[in-house]
């Protein structure tokens, strides 16, 4: 089944590369925003030192933070103007080590709600342009005002 979202505002794409660019972590491990679509996110991670467990590849820690912001990152596509997303709770499984070139996790909206909203991510690892699934997480997240703005009472 193909579920079909209408962001709340045109800005929903400059929005999401906007808070994006502000992940501090993200950009010291090299990720990069693909594409942004309603209800959809990918994002890519090239394969560096900075990003690896003790036997070489990718940390499981990383490979699920890279999962987070993908699935984070669609459910906020379909947030009012504003607003920010913040992860409740997340399940992740782990399909294969992570040992490639570079990760993509393309983030999917499940659900939309006013005050949840529920997302998966697939990671998938690249290796030599065979690209193979590595881990599965479904999360559930809620809207929220960024830090520094005043919310209306």
């Amino acid at each position: 089944m193909t579920l079909v979202f209408t962001p709340r505002y045109a800005g929903y794409a400059a929005a999401v590369r906007a808070s994006f660019e502000r992940q501090g972590v993200l950009m010291a491990w090299g990720a990069e925003l693909l594409e942004v679509a309603p209800g959809t996110v990918v994002l890519r991670l090239p394969f560096s030192d900075r990003v690896t467990q003790q036997q070489g590849f990718f940390h499981g820690g990383v490979v699920a933070s890279l999962a987070d912001s993908a699935g984070g990152y669609a459910a906020m596509t379909m947030l009012d103007e504003g607003l920010e997303i913040v992860s409740v709770e997340y399940k992740v499984n782990f399909l294969a080590p992570a040992v490639g070139d570079e990760l993509i996790a393309t983030g999917t909206l499940v659900r939309a709600g006013k005050r949840l909203l529920v997302s998966t991510a697939e990671v998938d690892v690249v290796r030599g342009g065979d690209m193979r699934p590595c881990a599965l997480l479904q999360q559930t997240l809620a809207p929220s005002v960024p830090a520094g703005a005043s919310s209306a009472s």
